[in-house]
């Protein structure tokens, strides 16, 4: 079905020329292929060759040859390439045309010239599968992340393609959600479609997965049955920059926070429009804890974080910190966020400036404190390079140094891990560890059980926008995190 001989691309940029190198791969029809490996390896560059989006998109030299079904993908037009693959990439929204979750499912067909009657049983049926009657004619920008992204399967299923492509499709979904991902990706094998599923979370793929490719630095390093892949433990994986390949368990921690120093939250609501998104009558945070914020997709984990830093309008509620009532306007300037979509917070020409921008301080003390945190970041060969140029887990370590390099009290991430390999989930991690013993207040929103086990010492848990528990991890808690992330 796919044959790339002798592969060799390099982007054209003065920014970046990451590229893939000597790539000789043939995936057979109906087969199952992971491609993984650290961030910026070469993973998303293989799928924008196979689906056309390099070079025609992403300008760049190709060297060798690419097959299609037998035919040199060359000469096809993305359009007629589009009508033999459906991809679906990591940030939904950049492949989003419509305002409304039905429009956009229907927009594929649309263009296809697919009948009236026949668009409105697929649109039927993929919502069925993917088990989201519930998002249809919902408007997109009031959807999660984690909702955005089934809406772009169920687009791109739709569509009914012989290949699909899909780039780190579970870093914004909860267990629940990754279950419904695992069970389409299964309709797909079991129809005998070619998937080939770019991915850092791997354990849900264990037993769908046919292949797996392993890359370094743009290269295929091995290419691995499952079986082999399997035979792989633990240290050996991490060492590789791989997550685990087994559901993560949780313990009892015995960390000291002193409950006695508290943020404390008092009747926080908030509505879009006539609906009540959140209520939250009473909520107290340790001073210094690092704060897994956990719940379904839709709970209203990114609504509270903005409504803790300011960012809506319309909230009623307060913040008693260190004595004061804080207000919208106050905490605003008390607080800095790393959005769930970084794009849309970076702002300047390079990665150092980026790190500068967010800081108090001016002159060499700034440029030495930011070189620090590059450092940390593994960053500091990319400071020179335009942040919007780097792959999606760079992106969200420059965005992660900026809210460092804030210095607020209250900072929080929202699926800051996104897109980041073992190692840099371990990096972020210990970053996050060190802000917490600065005496800052951490929320982790998060669906990295990885993450939540490494670095978090207090957990909430919110629910169709209320806080349905909270606490340290203690045996009741631990109990009620491992039954979440079993969900299935």
């Amino acid at each position: 079905m796919i044959a790339l001989k002798n592969v060799s691309f390099e982007y054209n940029s003065i920014e970046r020329s990451a590229g893939v190198y000597d790539i000789n791969l043939e995936i057979p029809s109906g087969q199952v292929l992971m491609l993984c490996g650290a961030s910026g390896c070469g993973k998303t560059t293989i799928t924008r060759l196979i689906n056309g989006l390099a070079p025609a998109y992403y300008p760049g030299d190709l060297r060798g040859k690419l097959l299609i079904d037998g035919t040199d993908s060359s000469g096809l037009s993305l359009y007629e390439l589009s009508q033999k693959i459906g991809s679906v990439f990591q940030n939904p929204r950049s492949q989003f045309f419509s305002v409304d979750s039905s429009s956009e499912i229907a927009f594929g067909c649309e263009n296809t010239g697919v009948e009236r009657e026949e668009m409105y049983r697929r649109i039927g049926r993929v919502a069925r599968d993917l088990h989201m009657e519930s998002l249809l004619d919902r408007n997109l920008f009031a959807l999660s992340g984690g909702e955005k992204q089934r809406i772009a399967c169920a687009s791109v299923a739709a569509m009914q393609p012989e290949i699909f492509i899909l780039d780190e499709p579970s870093s914004n979904l909860d267990l629940r959600t990754i279950a419904d991902l695992k069970e389409v990706i299964r309709q797909w094998k079991t129809q005998g479609k070619t998937v080939i599923i770019a991915e850092h979370r791997l354990y849900y793929l264990m037993d769908l997965i046919d292949r797996v490719i392993y890359m370094e630095k743009g290269r295929i390093i091995r290419d691995l049955s499952v079986e082999e892949f399997r035979n792989m433990d633990e240290r050996e994986l991490h060492q590789k920059g791989l997550r685990s390949q087994k559901p993560i368990h949780f313990e009892v921690k015995e960390d000291k926070l002193c409950e006695e120093d508290v943020l404390r939250f008092t009747g926080l609501s908030f509505s879009y429009g006539k609906n009540e998104f959140l209520d939250i009558p009473e909520m107290q945070i340790p001073y210094g804890a690092i704060v897994g914020v956990l719940g379904y997709n839709g709970a209203g984990k990114s609504t509270l974080a903005n409504v803790i830093c300011g960012l809506e309008k319309g909230v009623r509620g307060s913040l008693h910190y260190k004595g004061k009532e804080f207000s919208a306007k106050k905490r605003r300037k008390c607080s800095y966020m790393v959005m769930q979509d970084v794009n849309h917070q970076l702002f300047t020409e390079s990665v150092l400036e980026e790190i500068l921008l967010s800081m108090k301080e001016e002159g060499e003390a700034a440029k030495q404190r930011a070189g620090e945190i590059l450092r940390d970041l593994n960053l500091t060969e990319f400071q020179e390079l335009h942040p919007m140029s780097l792959s999606g887990g760079q992106k969200q370590r420059v965005a992660i140094g900026s809210a460092i390099a804030a210095d607020r009290d209250l900072l929080l991430f929202d699926e800051p891990t996104s897109g980041l390999d073992y190692l840099h989930m371990l990096e972020v991690s210990e970053l996050l560890k060190r802000l917490g013993r600065e005496g800052k207040t951490v929320f982790l929103i998060t669906h990295d059980p990885e993450l939540l086990r490494e670095c978090c010492n207090y957990l909430l848990f919110l629910d169709k926008g209320r806080l349905s528990w909270s606490g340290a991890w203690t045996k009741e808690n631990t109990g009620r995190v491992n039954r979440f992330f079993s969900a299935e």
